[in-house]
């Protein structure tokens, strides 16, 4: 996804304020809304940040001078996300900036006025986000990561640089409901490329650390990690899969 594209959406939602309000656009401060699923302190979202108010900026909305951000981080946290939302909505501002299916479910069951323009959601149709991606209808609209199919690419991907693979652990976050559709595209091809699957389930640090090791026990393994929540750990992913000499694939450390 480029970066451009999702702020001139974001901007785009100020098509559809009436005439007579853009006209006055110069008096009038306008509001804009952001959640981001990540901690207040991860580098990766400071970075997605800095890069959307840089772009706002080239297409003319500056802070302090005709708009204003009000940001949120949700740091992959159920109780953070919603308390989060509730103050967005509260300031009710003129569109709102989701990033990801964890932030954007919890905005729309708040709001069905205020604008969303959603990012990284892997399935906004089957999340019930929109109704479709032609005409997504209510008041979401945003881009998709990418089709469910694209992950049995990654498997193939895994064997093209580790050919002694034979097995693989897909790790993923069982509270993303993307980890099932990529998970299934893996499994559809995974015979053809003769390796044996391990989908694991994993949230939390002891989790990801203990299911790692458990299946670094074994020789011939690799590991893939489905997009999704799990970027909030992908420091410690990567450590691991280097202390156990995994071949890993992964779209968790991407900041684009």
């Amino acid at each position: 996804m480029k970066r451009r594209n999702f702020i001139t959406l974001v901007c785009g939602a100020a098509a559809t304020w009436p005439l007579s309000a853009r006209t006055q656009q110069r008096e009038r401060m306008r509001r804009i809304g952001v959640l981001m699923n990540f901690a207040a302190g991860d580098p990766a979202g400071q970075a997605r940040l800095i890069a959307f108010v840089q772009g706002l900026q080239h297409l003319g909305w500056t802070e302090g001078h005709n708009a204003h951000i009000d940001v949120r981080w949700g740091a992959r946290d159920a109780e953070q996300i919603r308390k989060s939302v509730a103050e967005l909505v509260t300031l009710a501002p003129d569109v709102i900036l989701a990033s990801g299916s964890p932030t954007t479910g919890p905005l729309l069951q708040a709001t069905r006025t205020i604008p969303i323009v959603f990012v990284q959601v892997a399935d906004p149709v089957g999340a019930g986000f929109v109704e479709n991606l032609a005409h997504p209808k209510g008041n979401a609209t945003g881009f998709t990561n990418f089709e469910y199919g694209i992950a049995g690419k990654w498997l193939e991907l895994l064997k093209q640089i580790a050919p002694r693979v034979t097995r693989a652990a897909v790790l993923r976050d069982p509270a993303v409901t993307s980890g099932t559709g990529q998970l299934g595209a893996i499994q559809s091809v995974a015979p053809s490329f003769g390796v044996e699957l391990s989908p694991i389930n994993s949230r939390d640090v002891v989790e990801i650390e203990g299911a790692i090791s458990d299946f670094a026990e074994r020789p011939n393994g690799g590991l893939i990690v489905t997009a999704g929540g799990l970027v909030v750990h992908r420091e410690l992913i990567i450590t691991l899969a280097g202390r156990y000499k995994l071949p890993a694939l992964t779209r968790i450390v991407s900041s684009s």
